[in-house]
């Protein structure tokens, strides 16, 4: 008997914001979105509290850029890494002003916020379902598919569900990983931190930057969150008592010189030991990783949820071209061969970081302290998001592999507005004239948006390159530069097409 048609297109477990991003994102394209989440609701408390502007980009893609907007607040003036001295060593710059993607480089929120506008969002399409506290308990893979054993949490009543794929966005301690059988590498970093949390009270002179306190008697970080949060991250010292620390007596103590307790509300308080790790093997067949359920990173440079909805985004395009039958299964492979060196890269310089802020030797610290006080502070912006091999031209040189930038054209809008979720083609009305009909054919398979009459800012960017036309995925990164007709021709098969 032939094998029945699968309802849903994709199934996702796990409600975490990388969950949550990749079910609207596979949701706009109008696939069916199974979302399996096993809590009953939002975790009330604050996480993650900054993201970048790549990310605001994606979540504008699916759609919700004017209401994340609304709960975030630009990161205007950076990191500032201070020693015991109040020396200021570096600075991870920050502005308000238009970056890259559109927007301002980074922005700082309150999760509990962030994952009800990602909630929210989903409501917007019928064909993606939402169980929640609803568990996975097994998972059983053939060729058309994944049956997928699941339990009702508030009933016990067990169920089955079918999918053609799964992502795993189940966190740290991920079911579907453990199912896999992914190896996960440590990469040298863990170390627990206290995270306190508070709500002010009262208008405060406090810091509007995020300040890495790099003092070796007891290493700290103050972030600016949003509105009346403030958050202190505190590393755990050698024979700290861990329930001792938590204590509201000894919390205040350690933030007195910043806070009183009448002067806030404490909100949360927790020990975390901050991790390094990267799993090896990303798919197994129908079976996907993405966010904390493949990497987890040390939070000093404020990237492990970004990370994750990332994942969503490379994942999101590629499932929906496997799915529609416009490229084959084997696209999938690229999404752990791109994604993974980039992770990689943002983990170790975390680590190193890390290693900055948490020396806690004195003459180690001096020998730090005079390194840097050799000029004025170094000021660091976080390398260019280089996809590790994979969909993309990497023979026509950089910056093949990276985001293309996203100017607001003369009309108001966005790039990303007129390009929607189609591949593009941006090049001078020559260059496009250059391509073969072949090529011609194929970007019409492909859907692509083809611009032969780039306005100011697209044909600079080209000039900028000494390119002739630049050819970009859906997920914005550049598949390749084209500086003749032939490389035009070339850079234009990695679009994939209908058959």
């Amino acid at each position: 008997m032939a094998e029945p048609i699968s309802p849903y297109d994709v199934a996702i477990v796990g409600l975490g914001p990388t969950g949550a991003t990749l079910a609207n994102l596979l949701g706009a394209a109008g696939l069916s979105v199974l979302v399996l989440e096993k809590e009953a609701g939002i975790f009330p408390l604050p996480r993650a509290i900054h993201f970048d502007g790549e990310v605001l980009r994606i979540l504008q893609g699916a759609g919700l850029r004017d209401e994340v907007l609304a709960i975030a607040r630009a990161g205007t003036q950076g990191m500032h890494f201070v020693n015991a001295a109040g020396d200021t060593m570096l600075i991870r710059g920050g502005t308000s002003a238009l970056g890259p993607h559109g927007c301002a480089n980074n922005y700082y929120f309150h999760q509990p916020q962030l994952e009800a506008v990602l909630r929210t969002g989903l409501a917007r399409f019928p064909r993606v379902e939402l169980r929640l506290q609803h568990a996975l308990t097994g998972v059983v893979t053939d060729a058309q598919g994944v049956t997928l054993s699941v339990r009702d949490t508030q009933s016990g009543r067990e169920s089955t569900a079918r999918a053609r794929y799964v992502v795993g966005c189940d966190g740290a301690r991920s079911p579907v990983r453990q199912h896999m059988g992914s190896r996960m590498q440590d990469l040298g970093l863990r170390q627990p931190w206290l995270v306190f949390d508070v709500v002010l009270e009262q208008s405060m002179a406090l810091p509007d930057h995020t300040v890495q306190y790099c003092d070796p008697a007891r290493p700290m970080t103050y972030c600016n969150v949003v509105g009346p949060r403030r958050r202190w991250e505190i590393m755990v010292m050698p024979g700290d008592d861990h329930e001792a620390l938590v204590q509201p007596a000894s919390l205040w103590q350690m933030v007195a010189p910043w806070v009183k307790p009448e002067q806030a509300r404490l909100e949360r308080a927790a020990i975390y030991t901050f991790h390094s790790v990267i799993a090896q093997g990303w798919r197994q067949g129908r079976l996907l990783l993405a966010g904390d359920a493949c990497h987890q990173t040390p939070p000093f440079l404020g990237q492990g949820m970004c990370a994750g909805i990332r994942d969503a985004a490379n994942l999101a395009w590629k499932l929906e071209a496997v799915l529609s039958r416009q490229a084959p299964d084997a696209l999938l492979d690229t999404y752990e061969t791109e994604r993974s060196p980039h992770v990689r890269s943002l983990i170790e310089l975390a680590v190193r970081l890390g290693n900055i802020i948490q020396t806690t030797d004195p003459a180690m610290a001096a020998e730090r302290d005079a390194k840097f006080r050799a000029g004025r502070p170094e000021i660091f912006e976080l390398p260019p998001q280089m996809l590790g091999a994979g969909a993309f031209d990497a023979a026509s040189g950089t910056p093949a592999g990276q985001p293309f930038p996203q100017p607001r054209l003369a009309d108001g809008r966005l790039l990303d507005e007129l390009l929607g979720r189609r591949s593009a083609v941006i090049g001078s009305a020559e260059a496009i004239a250059s391509a073969s009909p072949a090529t011609l054919e194929h970007w019409q398979r492909a859907g692509a948006i083809v611009i032969d009459r780039p306005e100011a800012p697209l044909a600079n960017w080209l000039d900028a390159h000494a390119a002739r036309a630049v050819v970009l995925r859906p997920d914005r990164y550049i598949v390749g530069v084209a500086r003749t007709g032939p490389d035009l021709d070339r850079i234009s098969q990695y679009l994939p097409v209908a058959p």
